[in-house]
């Protein structure tokens, strides 16, 4: 499960091309876009020198303190950047937590890692996640983290959307393979919280899912206001709710 990303993501027939390097090798500093189409040769050399926890490129600030609630159907989803950190493969990550439940009861309990490169990149660098049932841990699968088990990182979000440049969010094979393409750079919508304008579009999918396909709209400051299926089944999730950070 990505953090400020709805479960369910999946794939669609024929997969968006991307528009940038296909090498397996990628650095941060020369502000990357990834070819889904690589044959999963992938595996991305960070240098940690190259990362902050100051999060805040425009389209997916993750400041402490914010906090994000997403409904749709009987699915409520909670998300909030803590104020911790951890070192993953020796980069220090931003810890968000995500909790979600279905009809009242708790369903997933996640601990996101994120952290932003010097061009403005966030990268997605593991998961700690559990799945209950009745109040019970009944599994951790999608657990991943970068550079443990042949797990790599990959981007959420580029420090300069451009129409038409796909990247991989996370890469393990056969557990953790979502990928996104960005779609549009003018989405509008409008979610309980109110319309937005403006939006960046995704269309997210994972080969380990081949039947559906979900969009994603990010808005400027606040982030993801909405997800919903556009293949492969139904659903929308969207924001209700959206605490800013405390300022000082």
């Amino acid at each position: 499960m990505v953090a400020l990303a709805t479960t369910g993501v999946g794939a669609c027939g024929d997969n968006p091309s991307g528009s940038g390097d296909a090498s397996s090798s990628t650095s941060a500093s020369v502000g990357p876009v990834i070819d889904p189409g690589d044959g999963g040769q992938y595996s991305p050399q960070l240098d940690p020198a190259d990362f902050t926890t100051t999060i805040d490129n425009p389209y997916l600030p993750l400041i402490p303190g914010t906090r994000w609630v997403f409904e749709g159907g009987n699915e409520r989803v909670e998300v909030v950047v803590t104020d911790d950190t951890r070192l993953v493969g020796g980069i220090e990550a931003v810890v968000v937590h995500d909790t979600a439940y279905q009809d009242g009861e708790m369903v997933e309990d996640t601990f996101d890692w994120f952290a932003q490169d010097r061009d403005g990149n966030v990268w997605y660098l593991g998961e700690d996640t559990a799945e209950y049932e009745n109040g019970k841990i009944t599994s951790h699968a999608g657990a991943w983290e970068h550079g443990v088990d042949g797990a790599y990182a990959g981007i959420v979000m580029p420090a300069t959307p451009q129409v038409g440049d796909a990247f991989r969010q996370e890469f393990l094979v056969g557990e953790a393979e979502d990928m996104f393409e960005i779609s549009d750079l003018a989405g509008q919508v409008s979610v309980p919280l109110g319309d937005y304008d403006g939006l960046v579009v995704t269309r997210d999918w994972t080969p380990l899912e081949p039947d559906s396909i979900e969009q994603k709209y990010y808005a400027r400051g606040v982030g993801l206001v909405l997800s919903e299926k556009i293949a492969g089944g139904t659903g929308r999730e969207a924001l209700v709710s959206w605490t800013a950070p405390a300022t000082s």
